[in-house]
């Protein structure tokens, strides 16, 4: 059965999202149509906008978001019509290559279909008015009433988590908490820093915190943030346009520098003063990203000392393993996520919101539907 339902369209890099009314065919028997409730704007979903992450167009954006499901295919098993779920961007074949060393997140069809803004079988799950197909961002598309998708992307939530927090586990909080619990090696007594202190470096932080380590320092360009980090766990903050944050890892080590770095700032500068930060033996994980194309120079002494550098995309994510989880921390108390929302917006305002983002003024704006 065909559905009709509005979406924020991205016709061209540079300008703005056009909010239309488009159709999907409904699911194929893998799939599961989700009623959107809340989706929150993702730098990755700017560097489309801006035109620093290059897609075919017209696409519909957005990937960090939660819903209901009001539909099922019929060969999918384990979800059920009036579910809660956040959708996941990493869908994976499970026996390719990468697939079989564990590494989902290099999934050789997830690699390939990605670029073409496709979803994971391979199709367009939405069309214009006039016939035209869209692309998806991230095998979703969520800036929109409704997504089509494959069931494995949906993963079941407590339904007392509630939608505008439980959207951003799908993303940046995964990535942050992960990068720091999944994939970094931090033990108790550890001395972290966290380079940026936006959505993934907040979360990154209480990663750190649960993880042990007991100094945390948070290191951005601005004081707002900074002193958010402080409520996050960070126990020394450094504004790094008035303070060196090399200096003050040795100066917090007795000059051995820290003993993990946690980068989610995205910016050259940063990547280099994570490799100087750390201990050697030291460990530092990129989460942060810049322009494809460009380029990041590093001085060749600081990779010295048995370091070891990682970049992280999702935080070592296992959907279905990680997200119910998040989800309990929050309801527990034990993971903030209202702190990370400074605004509410409807589809109609997405415009207004990534202009916010883009001048640096929020952490998550969050769409409700």
């Amino acid at each position: 059965m065909s559905l009709t339902y509005r979406a924020a369209v991205l016709h061209k890099a540079g300008a703005p999202l056009s909010i239309e009314s488009v159709t999907t065919s409904g699911p194929s028997p893998d799939d599961v149509v989700v009623r959107m409730k809340a989706a929150s704007l993702c730098h990755t979903d700017l560097e489309v906008i801006d035109g620093s992450l290059r897609y075919p167009l017209p696409m519909i954006l957005g990937h960090e978001a939660s819903g209901i499901v009001e539909e099922i295919g019929s060969d999918v098993t384990g979800i059920r019509v009036g579910d809660h779920v956040v959708l996941s961007w990493n869908p994976h074949c499970g026996h390719c290559f990468h697939c079989d060393r564990g590494q989902p997140i290099l999934c050789e069809t997830y690699l390939e279909e990605g670029p073409k803004g496709l979803h994971f079988d391979g199709r367009s799950k939405a069309a214009l008015g006039s016939g035209q197909p869209l692309t998806h961002l991230m095998f979703l598309g969520a800036f929109a009433e409704v997504c089509v998708l494959p069931a494995q992307q949906v993963v079941v939530v407590p339904k007392d988590m509630p939608f505008d927090r439980s959207c951003l586990i799908g993303c940046g909080v995964m990535t942050g908490v992960g990068a720091a619990l999944n994939v970094a090696d931090i033990r108790h007594g550890d001395t972290v820093m966290v380079f940026g202190c936006g959505a993934v470096g907040l979360a990154a932080i209480q990663g750190a915190a649960m993880a042990g380590a007991e100094n945390i320092i948070a290191v951005d360009l601005d004081d707002a943030k900074l002193a958010r980090a402080a409520t996050m766990g960070a126990t020394q903050r450094i504004n790094a346009s008035t303070q060196d944050p090399v200096e003050a890892a040795g100066a917090a080590t007795k000059g051995r520098g820290v003993d993990v770095v946690l980068e989610s700032a995205g910016h050259p500068t940063a990547f280099r003063q994570t490799t100087e930060a750390v201990r050697p033996g030291g460990e530092v994980i990129w989460l942060g990203k810049i322009d494809v194309a460009k380029d990041v120079s590093f001085r060749w002494g600081s990779l010295m000392g048995e370091k070891r550098l990682r970049r992280s995309s999702y935080g070592g994510a296992r959907p279905r393993r990680d997200f119910p989880l998040l989800a309990q921390a929050y309801l527990d108390g034990k993971l903030k996520l209202d702190e990370l929302i400074t605004g509410r917006i409807a589809l109609d305002q997405i415009n207004s919101g990534f202009d916010l983002l883009r001048q640096g003024k929020t952490i998550r704006t969050v769409i409700t539907f």
